[in-house]
């Protein structure tokens, strides 16, 4: 009986093998709900390299791009199976990643990721180049699309040249070295370029051999980009760099402030005064723990303006009810390649993904219970994301922009003229990269900070409240470009959408925004109301000077409560604009309430939760509200 029960059992065993063997050998695993690896783009390693043979023992490669794996000829190209110098440096790339050869070094590997960085608004410049167009006359709209590389010698394409043409990734980077404050374009390695004490040390070295000592260490290209990388280009226009940590210029010259601990220099000594910092840069976020590679690189979309290619939005981390998710087997390419890079050990998690275009936050999670967080790019923190708070979603905020409430200021520039000097000499072509007489010069008349001004965004079918800085206003000598200086002199008065980059915990108080001037367009000054003979209404007096072209004040977007003459432009889009007459009153009607009632008053909260027209069924005649 024994003998039996073990044939039998051994039969079992047999066919339970036979089964798992045929499993094995059918199953597609490559199938799996949990990727763990990327299948790169094949690239032949030459066993003997000649590189090597002078370049031994160098260190310092991320595990990505070790010559070992990868190679030397891959990223630097030239001859590999010379051992003669002069020839085995033969067509070799000394600092790969510029977009001009960044098809033969990097698109070898990332292909997909190339051609999204060529067609990017940080290549195209396109926004840039169309909105100096259109504010020179050379085209009716600031909607069209550019490339910078392609601009010629109109008087708006040198205004460019000049002023503007140094920040874009297509230009070149030419020299050794870390990227810094100064550094402008390079390509890939604009982002992806980092220098180790030790790699600065033997570039010290080589440098100051007359390149004879060879370095040791090697710089790394990864994934590792911190806001240094950022700085060079996002610290001008918008200044959303210096924003973020704090930091509004001057037009203070560096001997004015002595040792004064309120201001710091920068490396092109411009000065700057310290403000209060983003709320994420206090926490120790990095620019790319909210703006991830989708937007930074872009997606292969040649869009028109900044705010076209930036899909995230704060409500994506600090959402109403639940936010919106992806399972971690969802991943696209690029996504999973970051994640699995910087060793995120939560597949088992949902990861948040962005609303509007459904990228994922790699860095993000959700728990069992609900609960999400943010593991920080920069020192691997966990940080919780707390939802908005119950009054950002109500009746009368529905359509106010987060950063409108939770700026705390944004920079101001006012008072620009431009005039080109034919004369001047060795003035610099800033995308030739090269000496040229004659140069357009800019004269600022002031650099200051406030709270920042609101404008009406038209988009979708929607109106949405958000921040705006005076971005143009300015006089153009267009004569002087031609050699008759004064002849053709141009005033555009012009705001722009802005995202100030200075997020705080708190809010902006409900008077900072309905009975404040500068943030309804009128300007910086006095707006007061007045109520006399049982009459309520609201006076203004500015605290510019008003401007001969236009008759308003210096910083102002538009007239107090008078509408805007037929044919103005005021705005840098198209889909941008200040308060109506209307809208402006709406807005001061609850400036006056608020002269008696606090924000925080029941009336107050009541016109938050039903909005206005239920509460004022309900007002007592001690109420003096403004006519019209």
């Amino acid at each position: 009986m024994k003998k039996k029960y073990f044939e039998v059992g051994v039969l079992s065993t047999g066919l339970l093998l036979i089964v798992i063997l045929f499993f094995i050998r059918n199953y597609d695993f490559s199938n799996t709900s949990t990727p763990t690896e990327i299948q790169y783009s094949k690239i032949e390693v030459g066993n003997t390299e000649s590189c090597l043979q002078c370049h031994q023992n160098t260190t310092g490669y991320s595990s990505y791009h070790n010559p070992q794996l990868i190679g030397c000829s891959s990223c630097h190209l030239g001859d590999i199976s010379s051992l003669d110098k002069t020839k085995a440096h033969k067509g070799m790339i000394l600092i790969p990643g510029n977009l001009a050869d960044a098809e033969m070094t990097c698109g070898k590997c990332h292909s997909e990721e190339l051609k999204k960085i060529n067609n990017s608004l940080m290549t195209t410049n396109s926004g840039l180049v169309a909105v100096d167009k259109f504010v020179f006359g050379e085209a009716d709209s600031p909607n069209y699309h550019y490339h910078i590389k392609d601009i010629q010698y109109s008087a708006a394409d040198k205004h460019i040249r000049d002023l503007c043409a140094n920040c874009h990734l297509g230009a070149e980077k030419a020299e050794y070295g870390e990227i810094n404050q100064l550094s402008r374009g390079g390509g890939c390695i604009a982002c992806h370029l980092n220098y180790s004490d030790e790699a600065k040390s033997d570039l010290e070295k080589y440098l100051a051999s007359g390149k004879k000592e060879l370095p040791g260490f090697h710089p790394s290209t990864d994934i590792f980009v911190n806001d240094t990388h950022c700085f060079g280009c996002h610290s001008r226009s918008s200044r959303i760099s210096t924003n973020y940590i704090g930091l509004q210029e001057t037009l203070l010259d560096e001997k004015e402030i002595g040792n004064k601990k309120e201001y710091s220099v920068l490396q092109d000594k411009r000065v700057y005064k310290h403000l209060e910092e983003d709320v994420h840069h206090t926490k120790g976020l990095l620019c790319i723990d909210c703006h991830s590679s989708h937007e930074v690189m872009g997606t292969g979309v040649k869009y028109l303006h900044q705010e076209d290619a930036v899909t995230l939005n704060c409500s994506d981390c600090h959402f109403k009810e639940k936010p919106n998710t992806i399972p971690y087997d969802s991943l696209d390419r690029e996504s999973l390649l970051v994640f699995l890079h910087r060793d995120y050990k939560h597949s088992d998690k949902k990861i948040i993904a962005v609303k509007e275009d459904g990228h994922p936050l790699v860095n993000t999670y959700v728990d069992s219970t609900g609960n999400a967080y943010l593991i920080s790019k920069n020192n691997r923190k966990v940080h919780p994301l707390k939802p908005q708070a119950a009054e950002c979603s109500r009746e009368s905020h529905k359509n106010v922009s987060c950063s409108s409430c939770h700026s705390s200021w944004t920079s101001r520039c006012i008072g620009c003229h431009n005039e080109f000097d034919k004369d001047k000499p060795k003035a610099f072509d800033l995308l030739d990269k090269k000496y040229v007489t004659g140069q357009w010069e800019e004269y600022v008349a002031e650099f200051s900070s406030s709270q920042s001004a609101l404008g009406v965004r038209e988009h979708g079918g929607k109106n949405v409240i958000e921040p705006a800085i005076p971005g143009m206003i300015l006089t153009i000598d267009k004569g002087s470009y031609k050699g008759r200086p004064g002849e053709d002199i141009s005033f555009h008065r012009l705001y722009a959408p802005n995202s100030p980059h200075t997020t705080t915990k708190e809010v902006r108080d409900c008077k900072s925004c309905h009975s404040n001037s500068a943030t309804l367009g009128y300007g910086m000054g006095s707006l007061e109301y007045k109520i006399k003979s049982n009459k309520g209404s609201w006076i203004f007096i500015p605290e510019y000077a008003l401007n001969s072209n236009d008759n308003l004040p210096e910083d102002a977007w538009i007239p107090f409560l008078k509408d805007v003459e037929k044919g103005v432009v005021n705005s840098t889009r198209t889909n941008f604009r200040p308060f109506n007459v209307e809208e402006q009153k709406r807005m001061l009607f609850i400036g006056a309430c608020l002269q008696c009632h606090k924000d925080n008053s029941k009336v107050m909260k009541q016109t938050l939760e039903l909005g206005l027209q239920p509460v004022l069924k309900k007002i007592s005649d001690a109420c003096i509200l403004p006519e019209g």
